[in-house]
């Protein structure tokens, strides 16, 4: 007798071996017609997998939160078939789900192109529309690999040979097309109904440049079309706002091909920089913080005794002088905790707070690389929290505030959290790391606030809360990490004497709320479509000129509003003055002085905004006290 229990508590008796599918035909029809896949004890699962023992299943429709990566993983095969029905001697290579869709590698002796992509989502309409049926099944690791090389799919064939031999080797068909995959799928091609494909790019087979170059072919997949409409909506907004085109636009920034992933700021670019950092600044000091800097480049032996030479030399860039090997800082801890090493601390010393807004080099391989989003040298707001075990609850719960006040200054109100748990490469023991994901659980549950939890994607010194804002169109972005860290400290010698004259190592806090300045830039950018609010625009306003006559005028407003700490500037150009307020208004400009033989005769100027608003004529006196109101931070 099998015993399967519900999610209500209810149970289902069976004499014999069942499958998912036959539970839920069990339980009704409308169930069994809805389900899509299940879960028996935690492990998701097809439905034509059987249930051989006692359990606890939930039946998975497209109500549930699994099925839209359930969906994205079989459109990823309806992909593949397509392409080898459409162009026969295509090898599949790996087709992985990703954020709102999914990709696929492919080998063949062209690369795709766009003009590719139509053909190809014909064929998968078609193929879903036949609704095949998807079947598992497992092989022996030697025969899977006879039958992908019978097949001519020599890179499945080395997948397969690269997968621990403990591991079960499952193939899923539809049709005439086998794929090797963990899964599960859909029970048949006809419940993939919105999808579309979004572009094509060159991706190196395993990443690495001395291998062959594949095809990569992106899609977009949901779970009916009006959640993909919204999608695709969501990306045409996302286009307006590309930071890249923004920044060109607006003379902020631009990169160029001798610094791949590295920014040049223009002026007013780092104007927007200083008001960020400034802005950190006054934050990290109202909070307790010292600032403090660090060497750009360290002996590689500390970076061997902190363990990122284990655990992170591939993303790090290596210098030598003098026979001596030295590695550009990615991160800036170990450099914290060598000030904190430079003196001998109480326990009544803690907690000691440093701040550093560090710059840092990280490898990030050239395909990653996005704009100012994604580079290889930023700098960050990065903070290190030396205290006692006993403070950790009270320093995370304070961070906790501090950072979503942060977010809430930028304009970002909808922030969720998430812990990313111990990953399967780490340094610790299973001990030390149970001690430090309770603290961040009770920190946030002192805080009252909800979140989610993320196995095998912490640090690999530590577990860390992660908060991700939503943009104005939707979009989330990670930005604050504030992660636990019992070993680096013992690893680099960090001590203080506690009540008892013992020496011990204290916590290290990991903890940044906007992250990399470069990429927190970028997503500012995006959310305001570079309409950024007045406090922190590059430039505030702009004096114009009328006729010549005024120009005096004009230059001595600008003049006087920069002695008040605005950021303004005077147009004198001999143009008419509708064609600087276009000009203007396109650079997003947030207040357009203009000022002609009337305002320079009364001491006003006439106030008009960048969305067309028109304030009338105020006296310099009143101006400034509204910009100062507006922009206060």
């Amino acid at each position: 007798m099998i015993n399967i229990t519900l999610p209500d508590g209810s149970q289902k008796s069976f004499d014999s071996p069942v499958t998912l599918r036959d539970v839920a035909a069990a339980i009704g029809p409308g169930l069994a017609k809805a389900a899509i896949a299940g879960k028996l004890d935690g492990r998701t699962l097809d439905l034509g997998q059987r249930i051989e023992h006692d359990g606890h299943l939930q039946i998975i429709t497209e109500k549930s939160p699994e099925a839209l990566e359930i969906i994205r993983h079989s459109t990823a095969h309806l992909l593949a078939q397509a392409v080898q029905r459409l162009y026969p001697g295509a090898q599949v290579t790996i087709g992985p789900v990703i954020d709102n869709g999914f990709y696929y590698d492919f080998a063949y002796e062209r690369p795709f192109t766009p003009d590719d992509l139509p053909k190809i989502e014909a064929e998968m309409k078609k193929i879903a529309a036949e609704a095949l049926p998807v079947s598992r099944r497992v092989l022996p690791r030697d025969a899977a690999v006879a039958f992908f090389r019978g097949l001519g799919e020599e890179y499945k064939a080395q997948i397969i040979e690269s997968i621990p031999v403990s591991e079960e080797l499952s193939l899923y068909s539809q049709g005439e097309f086998t794929d090797l995959c963990r899964g599960p799928h859909v029970p048949d091609t006809g419940r993939l109904k919105a999808f579309k494909l979004m572009k094509v790019a060159g991706a190196y087979w395993r990443g690495d440049h001395r291998n062959a170059m594949l095809s990569r072919i992106y899609g977009t997949a949901w779970l009916n079309d009006k959640d993909l409409k919204v999608h695709l909506n969501q990306l045409e907004e996302a286009e307006k706002r590309d930071h890249r085109k923004i920044g060109k636009a607006l003379g902020l920034f631009h990169q160029q091909e001798e610094a791949p992933g590295m920014v040049f700021w223009h002026p007013r670019g780092w104007a927007l920089w200083q008001q960020v950092e400034q802005y950190m600044r006054r934050v990290y000091k109202a909070s307790g913080y010292q600032e403090v800097r660090c060497p750009q480049i360290l002996d590689v032996s500390l970076w061997k005794r902190s363990g990122h030479w284990d655990n992170y030399k591939e993303n790090m860039f290596f210098t030598e002088s003098e026979k001596r090997d030295y590695a550009v800082k990615p991160m800036n801890c170990p450099g914290h905790v060598q000030i904190y090493n430079a003196g001998l601390h109480s326990y009544r010393d803690l907690p000691i707070r440093y701040g550093e807004f560090g710059a840092c080099h990280r490898n990030e391989p050239s395909g990653a690389l996005h704009g100012i989003m994604r580079v290889r040298a930023f700098t960050q707001d990065d903070g290190h929290i030396f205290c006692t075990e006993d403070q950790i609850e009270s320093e995370v719960t304070a961070f906790h505030r501090q950072a979503m006040q942060v977010y809430a200054d930028f304009g970002f109100s909808d922030i969720a959290l998430k812990i990313a748990l111990r990953p399967d490469q780490r340094i610790g023991a299973d001990a030390v790391w149970d001690k430090a994901e309770e603290a961040l659980r009770a920190a946030l549950t002192a805080s009252g606030v909800s979140w989610e939890e993320l196995p095998g994607e912490g640090a690999f010194y530590g577990p860390k809360i992660e908060y991700h804002m939503h943009d104005s169109i939707g979009r989330a972005w990670q930005v604050g990490t504030m992660q636990v860290d019992f070993m680096m400290p013992e690893r680099l010698g960090a001590e203080y004497v506690d009540e008892h004259s013992r020496r011990r190592h204290p916590v290290m806090l990991h903890r940044a709320i906007v992250g990399s300045m470069e990429r927190f830039i970028g997503i500012l950018i995006e959310h305001h479509a570079g309409n950024l609010p007045l406090w922190l625009a590059p430039l505030q306003a702009v004096v114009l000129n009328i006729t010549d006559a005024q120009a005096d005028y004009a230059r001595e407003l600008a003049q006087t509003l920069v002695g008040k700490g605005f950021r303004v500037e005077a147009d004198l150009r001999n143009e008419k003055v509708g064609y600087k307020i276009r000009e203007h208004t396109l650079q997003k400009v947030p207040y357009l002085l203009v000022v002609g033989d009337r305002e320079r005769e009364m001491g006003h100027v006439a106030v008009r905004t960048r969305n067309g608003e028109d304030h009338g004529s105020l006296s310099v006196a009143d101006l400034a006290r509204r910009l100062e109101a507006e922009a206060l931070h």
